[in-house]
């Protein structure tokens, strides 16, 4: 058996039309999806992206399809599905490494993010640092030594959308209209790495959240931005093709009781009911 886990992600830092094409740095949190890999016939209810991962690496590394019949996966996750929380790229990534480990070979990040937008369009939690992702060809990743240390308040809705519904929206116009604001957001990514500042990451995360109302505008939006600058919060973050929310915060700095009793006050607790304190963390696959 192999195990492998990759965490979830708080929507995106920033997405949109940078350097050329549509971008994002995902905000990875410590959340998992654990997969393990074993003997046996595969599962009735098995997710069916992990097992075409399973067949896409099988022929990548030129093993006999019939093989797969006998390759197990069992997932572990209470990731919430189709919301903007890298549940699937979670599923798919891990799914990779572990079947991987499981035939004795090694995969690259490199490779892995090659592998998983082969199957649908992918979250940079893929990586370790803190990268600028293609997602749709993964033809750039450009990682961030460093990353600063900040949690957030997860903000989860009911409201439900998938990736690939999301891009069949039309939306290059709103592209185009964001980039200028894009542009300064990936600057401040990498200054708030450099500086190791989660206020500069909050700064670089809000005004990719903006651009996006324009794409995917999420409700009371003005709201949010109000309680965020009455609680001196660093910023806000959102799912760029789903429909959670974060609030970064410092949960020894920030009174994140005030605060949950803020999205209450305003009705804003309305639209996501459901909040989860989780903590920014590295991204990549793990072995267990």
């Amino acid at each position: 058996m192999a195990v492998a886990q990759c965490p979830a992600s708080c929507g995106e830092l920033i997405q949109g039309w940078i350097m050329g094409s549509e971008k994002l740095v995902s905000c990875p949190v410590d959340w998992y999806s654990t997969v393990e890999i074993s003997a046996g016939s595969p599962l009735t209810d098995e997710r069916p992206l992990s097992r075409a991962m399973v067949n896409t690496l099988l022929a990548h590394w030129q093993y006999p399809d019939e093989l797969s019949q006998d390759i197990r996966i069992d997932i572990h996750s209470t990731i919430p599905i189709a919301k903007g929380m890298a549940s699937s790229t979670a599923d798919i990534a891990a799914t990779a490494v572990a079947t991987a480990r499981y035939l004795g070979r090694a995969l690259d990040e490199t490779t892995l993010a090659q592998l998983c937008v082969s199957l649908e369009p992918t979250d940079s939690t893929v990586f370790h640092q803190l990268t600028l992702f293609d997602h749709n060809d993964a033809s750039v990743h450009i990682g961030c030594e460093c990353q600063p240390e900040l949690d957030l308040l997860v903000l989860e809705s009911p409201q439900t959308l998938r990736t690939a519904d999301y891009h069949r929206i039309p939306r290059q116009a709103g592209l185009d209209a964001g980039a200028p604001a894009l542009k300064r957001a990936w600057e401040k990514v990498q200054q708030a790495c450099a500086e190791q500042n989660p206020y500069r990451m909050g700064e670089a995360a809000t005004l990719s959240a903006i651009a996006s109302q324009a794409l995917l505008p999420k409700p009371d939006f003005d709201a949010l931005l109000s309680l965020m600058e009455e609680c001196d919060l660093y910023g806000v973050n959102v799912a760029h093709s789903g429909s959670v929310v974060g609030l970064m915060l410092d949960r020894h700095k920030h009174d994140v009781e005030y605060v949950t009793w803020l999205l209450k006050k305003k009705r804003l607790a309305e639209h996501w009911p459901e909040q989860h304190l989780l903590r920014m963390v590295r991204g990549g696959v793990t072995c267990q």
